[in-house]
């Protein structure tokens, strides 16, 4: 039997070890050069027998990174993402694209270093 021109390699993480049972947290496929990697926000909680297994958590909550920069620099003249990477990081990037953007709220997240209460303000529970 001849091989396909191309063959997609895939994987799946779950809530849990029974298959039967379980939501999909994670697929990952690789073809050549060619990764694809997404999370999804399952429906169930995810059991720590599987946690164990591929370290998954499910996150709560998120930080909206628009209202802690108001909050802890409400003297700058603008809050969009470009102005604020520019200000504290000292440069441009690709923004508008998803990743990128995520990536430079991370940094932006750590350089100011919040402390626990400005967090609390911020986030939203899911």
């Amino acid at each position: 039997m001849a091989l396909p021109d191309t063959i997609v390699f895939f994987d799946l993480e779950t809530t849990g070890l029974d298959t039967k049972s379980c939501d999909i947290v994670q697929l990952a496929a690789n073809c050549e050069n060619y990764d694809f990697n997404r999370y999804i926000l399952p429906g169930i909680p995810i059991e720590d027998g599987a946690t164990e297994v591929n370290g998954l958590t499910v996150v709560s909550g998120f930080v909206d990174t628009f209202l802690l920069s108001r909050k802890l620099y409400p003297q700058l003249k603008y809050f969009n993402q470009p102005y604020l990477v520019h200000y504290f990081l000292e440069r441009q990037y690709n923004a508008h694209n998803a990743v990128e953007d995520a990536k430079q709220l991370e940094e932006l997240f750590n350089y100011w270093k919040p402390d626990d209460d400005d967090i609390e303000e911020v986030t939203s529970r899911i």
